[in-house]
């Protein structure tokens, strides 16, 4: 636990039982010693490009990602609308990525109502990849009768299959695919460091080929608000004008840049602990039966019957995770604040949640075909 955090943990409780929330990586609060990098912060007019915090923090993600400049962003979905809006000149234009991608599937169509791009999706594999021989077939020739594709997105961190890394060697193919058909090659890296930490390699391997990249600094890395856009000093002063077209002009926003800054000093290398509590956890979950995916980072997604009720009932003890289709799958995230004792206390009462309330956490061949 985070020295000095009261708001979880194992220190912490809600209503006599521990707070443990897992419901994503984005419901961290900034520890005390963040906060203090906050009010310290020198600021400026970031309009006027008067603040020094944020042209550090834009220069620092830029290097640590092998690109020329950064734009700092309020939130990852308008970092890849601008990503999208910058490569694509607008209407009749197309964006290439997987249908399980979060820039398809979480953010609202904003490429196509914004700046009038098409998308054209694909299946990802099983390994959050796409199949990019698929991908060339459906690749139209340049005609008046078709949107001309432009833009190839990747997701890594895949989010939606289970924060699964997308390997060095697939995104090489992937940036030589790109010129081949005449594309740009955007990344969606909200949790790039995750993919980072896991491969044991520098955040800058894993995007050499991009031509843009979108990084978090309030999902595992704990800072309270804020992405960064980068890609060649073009690219982000286009990106810059486009930004302030859809109302995201800063102003004294330093106050939030120190707290990324603050984040990649302190709190980037200790992802690895996340990912070894989410395995604990996902082993925990194939211990009482449970089907459960691939967990290689942060994100454990688990199957079990009546999982609303479920939730619900681990809510009463304290503990917080998502439904998502109201039905079975489930997500916990581990995080800045879980701990491995709140793991174990998290399995400890799933495990009496089960018994006592005769739910069914066997899984048949057949609905394990079916995840």
């Amino acid at each position: 636990m985070v020295a000095g955090y009261t708001n979880g943990g194992a220190d912490a409780t809600k209503n006599g039982h521990r707070n443990v929330d897992m419901r994503s990586d984005t419901v961290t609060q900034p520890t005390p010693g963040m906060r203090e990098a906050m009010a310290n912060a020198e600021v400026g007019d970031d309009v006027f490009g008067d603040d020094p915090t944020v042209q550090q923090l834009e220069k620092r993600v830029a290097e640590l990602l092998g690109k020329e400049a950064g734009l700092f962003v309020t939130s990852g979905t308008q970092g890849n609308l601008l990503a999208v809006g910058t490569h694509c000149s607008g209407r009749g234009e197309e964006v290439l990525c997987g249908k399980d991608s979060h820039i398809f599937f979480y953010e609202q169509g904003g490429s196509s109502s914004l700046m009038g791009v098409v998308y054209n999706t694909f299946p990802n594999k099983p390994d959050g990849t796409l199949d990019l021989e698929e991908v060339a077939k459906y690749i139209r020739p340049d005609n008046d009768h078709f949107s001309s594709a432009k833009l190839l997105a990747l997701e890594n961190t895949q989010n939606k299959l289970g924060g699964l890394v997308l390997p060095v060697g697939y995104m090489e193919k992937a940036g030589e695919f790109c010129k081949a058909h005449g594309l740009r090659l955007h990344v969606d890296g909200a949790r790039l460091w995750n993919a980072a930490v896991a491969l044991g390699l520098p955040p800058a391997e894993l995007v050499k080929p991009a031509d843009s990249v979108n990084v978090c600094l309030s999902k595992g890395l704990g800072a309270p608000v804020g992405s960064v856009l980068v890609g060649t000093a073009e690219f982000i002063q286009k990106a810059r004008r486009l930004r302030k077209a859809v109302g995201g002009g800063l102003r004294q926003v330093g106050i939030l840049a120190a707290a990324g800054l603050y984040a990649l000093e302190h709190n980037l290398a200790r992802l690895k602990e996340d990912h070894e509590n989410a395995s604990r956890l996902a082993q925990g979950l194939k211990d009482l039966g449970l089907n459960v995916l691939p967990a290689p980072t942060n994100l454990v997604f688990f199957d079990v019957d009546n999982a609303p009720a479920v939730v619900k009932a681990l809510g009463d003890k304290g503990i917080r995770m998502l439904c998502l289709d109201g039905k079975r799958r489930c997500r916990a995230v581990a995080n800045l604040h879980v701990t491995a004792s709140d793991v174990e206390y998290t399995l400890a009462q799933l495990s009496g949640i089960l018994q006592s309330k005769g739910f069914d956490c066997s899984e048949s061949p057949a609905k394990k075909a079916k995840v």
